[in-house]
């Protein structure tokens, strides 16, 4: 799995003009699943995102957890995170999981967020969602269960 994590002072996701989440401070996370991904690479994301020390303490270091912080985890899918776009000029998605293995593990990444104390909003798999956001710092990281970056 991999996913683009941001550091947000609020962020909303719209479906057709509706929001469908909003939230304050946290991270907002846009989510892709390949074909192998499973259970354990959705827990491992959902840990790493929840435990990531990227919000600043009481002497200005980035050294608080989203949990530390007490923000709010958004998990947003996004099957582009998986294109390859190393030739031509058409990004290839092939390795991008079908929707019905990748929704379940989009679903599971923030269940187990939750599970891990933090609250969660979600955007709506599959839609087409519009995603506005204020990253904070800016602070933007790139996470890959298979360690590939």
């Amino acid at each position: 799995m991999r996913a683009v994590v941001q550091r947000v002072a609020r962020a909303e996701v719209t479906v057709a003009g509706e929001s469908v989440a909003s939230m304050g401070p946290g991270l907002l996370a846009l989510v892709g699943v390949g074909h192998d991904d499973g259970e354990r690479e959705a827990d491992d994301l959902a840990r790493r995102m929840v435990g990531l020390r990227v919000f600043e303490d009481d002497a200005g270091k980035m050294n608080r957890s989203l949990a530390d912080a007490g923000g709010t985890l958004g998990v947003v899918s996004q099957f582009t995170l998986m294109g390859d776009a190393r030739q031509g000029r058409r990004p290839s998605f092939v390795a991008a999981a079908r929707p019905e293995h990748a929704e379940p593990l989009v679903a599971r990444v923030a269940e187990a967020a939750r599970g891990l104390g933090v609250p969660v909003v979600t955007g709506r798999f599959g839609a087409r969602m519009e995603v506005s956001l204020v990253n904070a710092g800016p602070v933007t990281l790139l996470l890959d269960t298979g360690k590939a970056f």
